[in-house]
């Protein structure tokens, strides 16, 4: 259990201690794709879903769940973010969107969590507003690309790991 940092030495789980650790500039970028049949995957990139604006709408959710990381992961810290972006790129050849979201603080401990949060409630949102057209929607290749700031430094995923 010593190389897990949310147990204590007799195994349960504990809130990790950042009190000591000093603030820092920490960011993360995390990554997720959404694959849709060719019909949902045109209507959104027109953006001719019956429920509106299907990436506007995915991307204030996706802000909203970083927010609120530390309400659905229970041994988070609540954090005072003072960025979060999501972004979209359109991968024609697989009916695929992804969906990568940039989110910074300066504090105590890392985003990683609340990067990765974003990206599975934008595409969550996506999923939900589209599941009238297509319900065979898959989520997939969700990942963290990149962190930096705190003890651990800076970190980047090589690209030998990254499914394409």
């Amino acid at each position: 259990m010593e190389n897990f940092t949310h147990f204590n030495e007799k195994g349960n789980a504990i809130m990790v201690d950042v009190s000591e650790k000093a603030d820092t500039v920490r960011e993360a970028i995390a990554s997720g794709k959404i694959i849709l049949s060719k019909e949902c995957y045109d209507r959104v990139r027109a953006g001719n879903m019956k429920k509106g604006d299907v990436l506007g709408v995915a991307r204030i959710a996706g802000i909203m769940g970083a927010k609120r990381t530390s309400d659905l992961i229970p041994l988070c810290h609540i954090l005072n973010i003072s960025k979060v972006e999501i972004d979209f790129r359109f991968h024609d050849e697989s009916n695929a969107i992804e969906a990568v979201s940039v989110v910074k603080t300066t504090g105590k401990t890392g985003v990683e969590m609340e990067a990765l949060t974003a990206v599975n409630v934008t595409l969550l949102t996506i999923y939900d507003m589209c599941k009238a057209v297509d319900k065979g929607m898959v989520l997939t290749d969700i990942k963290l690309m990149e962190k930096s700031g705190g003890k651990s430094g800076h970190w980047t995923r090589e690209m030998s790991e990254v499914e394409i």
